[in-house]
């Protein structure tokens, strides 16, 4: 039993709503949208929200929802993040509630956030007598690549609640760790993300008379290496930074020297110092090899998210508050960032506040042999989703108490 009372029943509160939790998400794992605009699964939220004291309002250029929560006395307001977004990917788990739209699946666990922060708004609004303050509920689109959380920034999302947001949360699951632990820490958690193309001009021709063409491959291939030793050579060892060449593209057959070869792939910084550096050296050594080989090259970075950091304080509160309402066997210090991308980025850029993961390990698997997020075989405890529900509705009260 938790030793502040302030969270006293909270947990039992949360395991009471898990037939609502679970109702919904795999609603939503059945219907997964992509991208910005999801009118499935923003008119589920809506559904599940009906009945509450709410101030609703809807995203315009995206499929957002906003959802503010008015406690019974004045005070500062804190953030809650869902994302709702789901994958291109086609589903293969066997589950009774799989996907049914191919070439979409919820890999990620977007259904589980949602599900989650649904139920943590009614908890909370049925404890709304104990807030002093407002919660603001984030039912985001876009988050896998789309820029969801700027768009909604854009819109006001800050400002919709009247008074300035504090604090802020967003719970990730993931399969690999153990069901219902809650890992976070102070400072950089995801990578930022950016993604670089690069097209190598030259000149086609036969492929048994080489020295008559200008073959844009070779050129190509001495990239690959290049940036790799340009990371090596020009990054700390002690800054974590990952370069990835993922595709390559050229020719049509075997006895043909294209015109063109082209590369892409992505770059992962955990500081904004490493990434400008990187985004410099990544055109400047593409440039560069092709004038070696005689080709013309063009290459860009697109910018990604940025570099999801935590606050100290607030990381470190989310690890207290995980060990009060959890017990402290859930509650863990996540020794090492993670290489991913976040655009909850966006929010901490603004807003003092945290991500933190959520364990979601199925029963019976180790979390080493579980498929990962973003496997098109990926499978969460549906147990953990009262662990987050409690996490949730937790960070709101503890910031809310007056």
């Amino acid at each position: 039993m938790p030793h502040d009372s302030r969270f006293s029943g909270l947990f039992q509160a949360a395991h009471a709503l898990q037939p609502k939790t679970v109702s919904l998400r795999r609603q939503l794992h059945k219907h997964p949208e992509q991208g910005l605009l999801l009118p499935k699964t923003q008119a589920a939220v809506l559904h599940a929200l009906e009945g509450l004291d709410l101030k609703i309002v809807k995203g315009n250029a995206v499929g957002s929802v906003v959802a503010v929560l008015r406690g019974a006395r004045p005070g500062p307001t804190v953030l809650l993040r869902g994302d709702m977004d789901a994958l291109p990917l086609t589903e293969d788990t066997g589950l009774e509630y799989a996907s049914t739209e191919p070439g979409t699946m919820h890999a990620c666990g977007h259904d589980t956030h949602t599900a989650m922060l649904a139920s943590a708004a009614r908890l909370l609004h049925a404890r709304r007598d104990d807030l002093a303050g407002q919660v603001v509920f984030m039912f985001q689109p876009g988050e896998e690549g789309h820029h969801g959380a700027r768009f909604m920034l854009d819109e006001g999302l800050l400002d919709v609640a009247g008074t300035p947001v504090e604090q802020a949360l967003a719970l990730h699951i993931t399969s690999k760790e153990l069901s219902g632990v809650i890992r976070c820490r102070p400072g950089p958690i995801m990578a930022g993300a950016d993604s670089f193309h690069v097209k190598v001009t030259g000149r086609g021709g036969h492929a048994s008379m080489p020295a008559d063409a200008l073959d844009p491959i070779p050129a190509a291939a001495a990239m690959v290496g290049a940036l790799q030793t340009a990371l090596t050579r020009r990054i700390s060892v002690f800054e974590p930074a990952v370069i990835t060449v993922a595709k390559i593209t050229a020719g049509t057959t075997t006895n043909i020297i294209p015109e063109t070869a082209l590369l892409e792939g992505t770059l992962r910084t955990l500081s904004d110092q490493t990434r400008k550096t990187m985004v410099e050296e990544i055109v400047r050594v593409c440039e560069h090899v092709g004038a070696a080989h005689g080709c013309a090259v063009e290459a860009w970075v697109k910018p990604g998210y940025p570099v999801t950091v935590n606050d100290d304080a607030v990381a470190d509160r989310v690890l207290a508050i995980a060990a009060e309402v959890l017990g402290p066997r859930y509650s863990t210090v996540q020794p090492n960032p993670l290489m991913g991308a976040e655009d909850f980025s966006y929010v901490l850029r603004q807003v003092p506040g945290a991500m933190a993961f959520l364990g979601g390990c199925p029963p019976d698997t180790e979390p080493a042999d579980a498929a990962p997020n973003h496997s098109n075989r990926v499978h969460f405890d549906e147990a953990a989703l009262a662990h987050g529900v409690t996490m949730y509705a937790a960070f709101a009260l503890d910031a809310l108490s007056g």
